[in-house]
């Protein structure tokens, strides 16, 4: 082994910097893929979504590959009919700009560069990768255990031959240099107790990330989580197409917390809306803040709409900020997200959005907005514990917070002030991989709620959102006062699924809720809608039972 080249994500500036200008040499100037600039600098058009595994060796990076797993690859544009050709039910990852300085290629760099690819794609669950390997190289890349498919691509001063490579054979390629564990695609991991996991938090988690948590721990000034971290940061804020986020051991509510003293830095009146339980407590955060703000609360279920953004500013003003919920999951109502930027930006409000539990469970733009919260667990399907602030610009210091909510002292401290937790930002990095597969979210392929509110409401059960602002993972129950949300529950627990109705402010409304972060088959969810039929008709025969539904 070269130990002499240190193979690594690529997370700081001059890392970056370094491969752009490698990239031109080998893209540019080498291969003529791309047309030459007076800068001496090609910056890939994916930049914001690459993760750069890079060799370095004396301060130089002499090595790099880029790893992206959203869709549309590149390799999609030069060959339309891509998916013909790779193996179904399979987490693809597309391998891109391999390039090794020319004084390094003879040598084992190439191969430990690939050796590093194969070790990062299989900690995050990827098995099938592909990549537009130069014609010229086929030889290196038969080598490794690449296998060609389709046409030749490109042009005739640079063709490329689309090229995969699947786990198992990146795992006999390394075989010999480096020890790699056979893991299947993530699969989620069984309640104890065997039960359908249909909460808003803790949502079932897949089988690497639990492998992940249970990794020894790394002190947190250790070069590897600086790295790391660094790495799921730049992610994360690729993800929601943010320019940065901060990681913080903590909870939603710190998040949020952190926010409300970022706002309290502008100096400036606003407007908190609340259209639910999670909209009211960003009012009581925006009260212990000493926020001052006008509060639209509306009634629960109500969607933010232009009339009441437009009544909302009217009662305020000067107002210079904006402050809701994107996703209101005590309700099940998702608020129009382009809505509130487009209104923002006409009115010159900088807009803060709690996105607790949209991150990660469906397609999120925050171009445009000034602050954002999310959390490590719910939709992005991590362990609880880790609070995400996302900010458009790079905060300053502030002497005058407590130091935990100084989010200019995070990022001044590039993510890491404090003791950190390797564990769950490990847990985070597998799975954002997962995410990452899925350009719109792990919820947004399927249409489970709505079929399950369709099911719902032709069994007469009245729902907390309508059709058009329903959100695409909760489904809520306003049960009527003779059918406990409480007891609907429990028997809906003898029957095998875990439902919400616990909350205080769920069972002071005696509603029960269906989340589905990690739906179930639809044949299981057809079970659920009979067990809740069966529930409600039980329970609509013993009345008494219902006495005391509402009581927390």
């Amino acid at each position: 082994m070269d130990t002499a080249t240190v193979f690594k994500v690529a997370t700081t500036d001059a890392e970056f910097e370094q491969i752009h200008r490698l990239n031109y040499r080998t893209f540019v100037e080498e291969i003529p893929q791309y047309a030459p600039n007076s800068v001496g600098r090609h910056i890939d058009k994916f930049h914001a979504e690459n993760t750069y595994i890079i060799g370095v060796r004396e301060g130089q990076v002499i090595a790099q590959i880029a790893v992206r797993r959203r869709r549309p690859f590149s390799l999609d544009a030069k060959l339309p009919d891509l998916d013909r050709y790779l193996p179904a039910g399979r987490n693809v990852v597309e391998v891109r700009l391999l390039a090794v300085d020319a004084a390094h290629r003879n040598g084992p760099v190439p191969a430990q560069l690939m050796q590093a690819v194969a070790q990062h794609c299989h900690d995050r669950g990827d098995d099938v990768a592909v990549i537009s390997g130069a014609v010229r190289r086929l030889r290196f890349y038969r080598a490794m255990g690449f296998e060609p498919f389709g046409p030749v691509v490109g042009t005739a001063e640079a063709p490329y031959q689309p090229m995969l490579l699947t786990l198992e054979k990146f795992l006999a390629a390394c075989q010999q240099r480096r020890s790699l564990q056979r893991d299947g695609a993530p699969a989620l991991v069984a309640d104890p107790r065997s039960l359908v996991n249909l909460l808003p938090g803790p949502v079932a988690v897949s089988a690497r990330v639990l492998a992940a948590v249970g990794r020894p721990p790394v002190p947190h000034r250790a070069p590897e989580f600086m790295d790391t971290i660094a790495a799921v940061r730049h992610r994360l804020a690729a993800l929601v197409n943010m320019p940065d986020v901060q990681i913080m051991p903590g909870s939603g509510s710190l998040g949020n917390d952190v926010i409300a003293a970022q706002i309290a830095g502008l100096g400036q009146p606003g407007i908190v809306i609340s259209t639910g339980e999670f909209g009211e407590r960003l009012a009581d955060q925006a009260r212990r803040a000493r926020l001052n703000f006008h509060w639209e609360k509306l009634e629960w279920g109500t969607p933010i709409t232009r009339e009441l953004l437009d009544r909302a500013r009217q009662s305020a003003t000067g107002a210079g900020w904006l402050w809701c919920v994107h996703h209101e999951t005590s309700t099940g109502v998702l608020n129009d997200l382009s809505l509130l930027k487009a209104f923002a930006r006409e009115h010159g409000l900088k807009l803060c959005l709690d996105c607790i539990s949209s991150i990660g469970a469906m397609a999120v733009d925050l171009d445009g907005v000034h602050l954002a919260s999310g959390v490590s667990g719910k939709g992005l399907a991590a362990l609880p514990g880790l609070a995400l602030v996302f900010h458009a610009t790079r905060p300053e210091r502030r002497t005058d917070l407590p130091r935990y909510l100084d989010l200019g002292l995070w990022a001044a401290s590039d993510g890491v002030p404090f003791t950190h937790s390797s564990n769950l930002v490990g847990a985070l990095d597998v799975a954002l991989a997962e995410v990452e597969r899925l350009p719109g979210g792990r919820c947004e392929a399927h249409d489970d709620a709505r079929w399950l509110r369709a099911q719902l409401r032709a069994a007469g059960f009245v729902l907390g959102a309508d059709e058009e602002h329903a959100s695409p993972i909760i489904v809520t129950i306003k049960l009527p006062p003779e059918i406990s949300a409480e007891a609907m529950g429990e028997r809906l627990e003898r029957r095998g699924f875990l439902t919400s109705h616990r909350s205080g402010y769920l069972a002071e409304r005696n509603w029960i809720q269906f989340c589905l972060m990690a739906p179930p088959p639809r044949p299981v969810l057809q079970t659920l809608v009979d067990a809740v039929r069966e529930a409600a008709a039980e329970l609509a025969a013993k009345p008494a039972e219902a006495v005391t539904s509402g009581a927390s």
